[in-house]
Formats: C-alpha cells, structure tokens, sequence
C-alpha cells in the first residue's frame, strides 16, 4: 500500500503530465499556424481602365494590398509593381504585363532614358518591350503576368499579380 506522501507525488504527477499536454495543444496549433495557412497563389487586381492606357507606352502600376508574415498582419502597403502595356488592335491580347522585378537579382525594373526598352539598375541589363533580355546577364526574360478578359464596358485591366524566383532559368513561382 501506497504512503500518503507516495499518493500525492503520483498524484502531482500525473496532473503536471496532464495540465501539460492541455497546454501543447493550443501551443502547437499556435507555432503550425503559417504552415496551414494557403499558398500566396496569384491574386487579381484591378490596375487601369483600357482607355487610360497608349498603344505601345508602357506604364507602371503599384500593387497595394494586405500583406500577412507568419503571424503578423500588415495594413494595405506596396507589394510590387507591374508594367503594363496595350498592344495594337488586332493582337491576341489587348494587354501585357510584367512584373517589375528582374529576373536576375530581383532589382526593380524601370523604362529607360530614352523610354525605349527596359533597364536594370543593378547590373545595366535591358529588356525589350516584349520582356526578352537583351544581353546575357538574366537567366529569363522579364516575367509576364496574366491578364484577365477585359470587364464591362470600361475595359477594367486587371492582372494576376504574382511573384517568381530570382536567378532560376525557368519561371518559378515564391509562395
């Protein structure tokens, strides 16, 4: 037969082992919280209307939204930006896009002086308008985004916005 003393260490025990694994569930549900949270799959924004935009004159949009890190989540700031530009009548699409970020070190990607071709500041290399680089230094073209069918009777222009991995030679989408 178990002592009183035995009886209440046994006791403690068990009800230490017990508050325990009452406490590592909401813990661990906490610490797995990012990991069962969806993928950063591309999402649509609507940029410009149609008419806005020149045939041929590239223009460039900032991508506003909502951002979340792990568990920390940001009010509506920048988190990109898109160079769209509206092809002549008669093509297949009325409008491309490209990310603004370069393929090659993932610095932003600007028009040039002479408003041209494309340029990256880190490393002088150039894109042309339909995104293929103009010298060897990027792995890829510029990286094109999809554009959804125009809607309603303004022409709203609105891209997949979506974000690809540096210095890779295919074009492979961040989560």
């Amino acid at each position: 037969m178990a002592t009183r003393r035995e009886f209440y260490v046994t006791g403690t025990m068990i009800l230490g082992t017990l508050m325990g694994f009452v406490m590592a569930v909401p813990g661990m549900a906490y610490v797995l919280d990012p990991l069962r949270k969806k993928s950063g799959a591309a999402k649509s924004y609507p940029l410009a209307k149609l008419s806005d935009l020149e045939i041929g004159v590239p223009r460039s949009f900032a991508i506003v939204d909502d951002r979340q890190d792990a568990w920390v989540k940001y009010p509506k700031e920048p988190i990109g930006l898109v160079w769209l530009i509206r092809q002549p009548s008669g093509a297949s699409e009325p409008v491309v896009a490209f990310t603004a970020e370069c393929p090659h070190l993932g610095c932003a990607v600007n028009l040039s002086a002479d408003k041209k071709s494309f340029r990256c500041p880190c490393h002088e290399s150039a894109f042309t308008f339909d995104g293929k680089p103009e010298n060897k230094t990027p792995p890829r073209g510029m990286d094109q985004l999809e554009v959804e069918p125009l809607s309603g009777a303004d022409g709203l222009v609105r891209v997949k916005f979506q974000r690809f991995r540096s210095q890779a030679e295919e074009k492979i989408p961040l989560a």
